[in-house]
């Protein structure tokens, strides 16, 4: 089996939208992707991208991804900020978690980040194990806050 790892295009978005809703399924949360494909694109093809991903394929058929964004820190300055990294079921345990990992601490180090931060469910145990692989850090002493676009337009 021969993966390959490369920059996502806009051609691979819907792909992307697949894995993305593959994702929200195992973290127990199917119905919370509602972005489109339309907007998908435009936010990372569009005219002021926001977010790029490194997508693993097999035979030509996408089975992994990592994106992110940049994110400014006060503290630290501009960080990668992993929004995703996913590898399908049928391809877990094959070394492609890795090597999309890899790529995107590759990605860090060119762009000259100060870090790399993300998010991993405290019950997502093979996620976490991974992640110790690199020696990472867990901070429990953030909560996650936010405010949806219904919230916001009520404020």
């Amino acid at each position: 089996m021969s993966i390959t790892i490369r920059t996502a295009v806009k051609a691979d978005c819907s792909r992307l939208l697949e894995l993305i809703h593959e994702l929200a399924v195992y973290e127990k949360a199917p119905n919370e992707v509602t972005v489109s494909l339309e907007e998908f694109e435009n936010a990372g093809f569009g005219p002021n991208p926001v977010w790029k991903a490194f997508v693993a394929e097999v035979d030509g058929i996408i089975q992994g991804f990592g994106l992110y964004y940049v994110r400014y820190s006060t503290w630290k300055g501009s960080r990668m900020y992993l929004e995703d990294l996913l590898v399908t079921e049928k391809m877990r345990g094959k070394g492609m978690g890795k090597m999309i990992l890899d790529r995107l601490i590759e990605e860090a180090k060119e762009k000259g980040f100060n870090g790399i931060s993300w998010q991993v469910l405290d019950w997502n145990d093979p996620a976490i194990h991974f992640y110790k692989k690199y020696n990472t850090e867990f901070d429990s002493g953030w909560i996650n806050v936010s405010l949806s676009k219904d919230q916001i337009e009520k404020l």
